[in-house]
C-alpha cells in the first residue's frame, strides 16, 4: 500500500475554504435559533463571527502565497473581490448594527451567514477558488 500524497497548497486552500462554508452554515443556524428563542446574542457568537472572518483571511493569505509562487485561479480579480467581501462583511454588519444583540440583529446575522455560505458555494461551482495553476 502506497502512503498518501502530502497536501499541497491547493488542497489546504480548498480544505480551509470548505471549513469557512461550514462555519457560515453553522453560524446561520446558531443565529436563527437565537432569534427564534428571542434571546440576545452571546459573546460566544461574537467570537465565532470574528473567527469566521479570520478564517476567510487565512484562506486569502494561502491564496496570496500561491500567487507569489506564480499560481493563478481562473478568475483572479473575482477571487480577490469575493474573498475581500467574506473578510469584511461579518465585522461590517457588527459595526453597522453598532453591536446590537437583539432578535433583529440575530435575524440579520442569520441571513448574512446563509448568504455568505451560498456565495462561497457559488464561488466553488464557478471555479473562482481554484484549481490554482501556472498561467500558460
Amino acid at each position: 500500500m502506497n502512503p498518501p500524497a502530502p497536501l499541497n497548497l491547493n488542497d489546504i486552500h480548498s480544505i480551509l475554504f470548505n471549513a469557512h462554508i461550514l462555519a457560515s452554515i453553522v453560524l446561520g443556524f446558531w443565529s436563527a435559533s437565537v432569534a427564534i428563542r428571542n434571546q440576545s446574542i452571546s459573546g460566544n457568537f461574537w467570537g465565532a463571527v470574528f473567527t469566521s472572518a479570520i478564517m476567510a483571511a487565512v484562506v486569502l493569505l494561502v491564496g496570496i502565497i500561491m500567487m507569489l509562487q506564480g499560481l493563478r485561479p481562473e478568475r483572479l480579480t473575482t477571487y480577490l473581490l469575493y474573498m475581500s467581501w467574506l473578510i469584511v462583511i461579518m465585522p461590517g454588519l457588527f459595526s453597522l448594527l453598532r453591536g446590537r444583540d437583539d432578535r433583529n440583529a440575530a435575524i440579520a446575522f442569520s441571513i448574512l451567514c446563509f448568504f455568505n455560505a451560498a456565495t462561497s458555494v457559488s464561488m466553488f461551482q464557478r471555479n473562482i477558488i481554484g484549481p490554482w495553476v501556472l498561467p500558460s
